[in-house]
């Protein structure tokens, strides 16, 4: 079969529209997904002895590696709202990226072009990053170990459209079923299917094949003039069965985010000023993962540019914080076989007991840096180099039970589920909009608050925590990270932690 013609087919295998019983019964054995390497050569029109000569290419001006990381992504979403479906789409990426690297210097080059002479063009554009310098030498060519963190069976890109528009209305029905003062809801079906292979001049080699999928609830509550909202979203690297299990069905889903709505038509306006503020399990993670973890990645401390540089051994937060970064539990948005520079995720304490451990690390920064690779070396697709990324940040748990830290509180704010923010990623200054947020009075959550905003610094909320609870918990939301240009989907999670002090931006003064 030609090149071209195998990417077609892989286009729309899969995408029959035969009526099933029900979403969950069983997907089709997958034909789109194929990871081995003899299909990805195919999948690609190369052979390994034609990756390796366009390595030799773009070594050849001196650079002391070079890299290949090919794509093929399929990819779709759905959008229903109104009860109808308003929006289908599908796509498909494929290309390749191509990398030189000159000490800390870097080529990289990209074509959606798979001719030969296209990709040698790559190689050769990456390549003049170095001008001189002997040309190094290409390792022998061996496979590179890998992890198995997520399943390849019931597959959504096996499953037929259906049985997607089933699974949507479900999560439509229980949304608008649980309150009529539900007037709308808008529910998002994405998922993709990434094959990549990777080939590079020290000798490593892979295949791997990348799953993710997201379903996602938006619902408007009104009553009168008064119109709020609520969101719920569940995914990760799984296939359509993980919408099958407890607290992640599509009537979980929907009603968790009419519940938000609905009782957020309650809500009164925040306090303002300096609170107590206690943060909940899971989400609230988003604070760490923006305002902490970015400046623990090893790119921004090996040019100084993060409050982090030069403090390790040092202590950064409070006894009792612990910060991790592990791309290794299986089936989350974040976790990774292996990188895409060929090294193996780790479970990274990044802050131990408050005293900061290392950085997150990819090839190059590691190597600067003489640290081990921590296999946090992503891009988000062939068109970007690898950089220090995060995978699933959270906090480790302490030994505080979550009501007797509410109820160590007279006079706060609860701050649980977090919307969109701005963060200097360096410095760690941030503002926060929270959109579930409950009164502490007493010891107790009693009124749900309205306009919310949690204003502050990273590093100072870590050094201001008091209380860490025993309830550590991953966000099951879909999280994506933005970074140099480049969007990663990401986990984060935290227990609930009490933080002597945030700013609260609030409408009541």
């Amino acid at each position: 079969m030609k090149r071209r013609e195998f990417i077609k087919t892989s286009a729309v295998l899969g995408t029959g529209v035969a009526l099933l019983p029900g979403w969950w019964q069983a997907c089709q054995s997958s034909k789109t997904v194929q990871g081995s390497v003899e299909n990805m050569e195919a999948l690609f029109g190369i052979t390994k002895e034609k990756m390796k000569e366009l390595l030799s290419v773009a070594l050849s001006n001196g650079a002391e590696h070079a890299d290949l990381y090919f794509e093929y992504k399929i990819s779709s979403s759905l959008k229903f709202e109104d009860e109808i479906i308003k929006d289908v789409s599908h796509g498909i990426i494929l290309g390749l990226g191509v990398r030189a690297v000159k000490g800390e210097q870097v080529g990289y080059a990209h074509t959606d072009d798979l001719d030969f002479d296209k990709m040698k063009e790559a190689a050769k554009a990456a390549s003049f990053i170095a001008n001189n310098g002997g040309k190094a030498k290409i390792a022998v060519i061996q496979n590179s170990r890998k992890l198995d963190l997520y399943s390849l069976n019931q597959l959504s890109v096996d499953c037929d459209l259906n049985r997607k528009i089933r699974l949507i209305s479900e999560v439509n029905d229980a949304a608008r079923g649980y309150d009529n003062k539900i007037t709308k809801a808008t529910i998002r079906l994405a998922d993709e299917m990434k094959q990549i292979m990777y080939m590079d001049s020290s000798g490593k080699f892979f295949t791997d094949v990348q799953p993710m999928i997201m379903l996602r609830a938006s619902v408007v509550a009104e009553a009168g003039d008064n119109r709020q909202g609520g969101y719920s979203a569940r995914g990760g690297r799984v296939g359509l069965d993980f919408y099958n299990q407890n607290d992640n069905r599509p009537a979980d889903i929907g009603s968790e985010a009419a519940q938000i709505a609905v009782t957020n038509l309650e809500a009164v306006p925040a306090p303002a000023g300096p609170q107590v503020v206690v943060l909940g399990p899971a989400e609230s993670g988003v604070l760490l993962h923006e305002a902490v973890g970015h400046g623990l990645e090893a790119d921004f401390n090996r040019k100084n540019l993060s409050n982090y540089a030069g403090q390790i051994g040092k202590k950064v937060a409070a006894e009792g914080c612990t910060i991790i970064d592990s791309g290794i539990i299986p089936n989350l948005r974040g976790s990774i076989n292996i990188d895409d520079e060929s090294n193996l995720p780790t479970e990274s304490v990044l802050i131990e007991n408050g005293i900061l451990r290392g950085y997150m690390h990819d090839s190059i920064s590691a190597k600067v840096m003489k640290a081990a690779p921590t296999g946090n070396g992503r891009r988000q697709s062939y068109a970007y180099p690898p950089i220090p990324r995060m995978t699933n940040t959270y906090m480790r748990g302490g030994n505080y039970d979550p009501e007797e830290i509410i109820g160590s509180v007279k006079y706060g704010v609860y701050a649980k589920r977090f919307g969109g923010g701005q963060v200097d990623i360096t410095k760690g200054d941030f503002t926060f909009g929270v959109y579930e947020a409950y009164l502490i009075e007493n010891g107790k959550l009693t009124t749900p608050l309205k306009d919310v905003t949690l204003i502050g610094n990273g590093p100072e909320v870590m050094r201001n925590v008091t209380m860490v609870g025993n309830d550590p918990t991953m966000s099951k939301g879909g999280w994506n990270c933005g970074k140099s240009g480049q969007t990663m989907p990401v986990t984060l999670g935290i227990p609930t932690v009490k933080v002597r002090e945030i700013t609260v931006g609030g409408t009541k003064a």
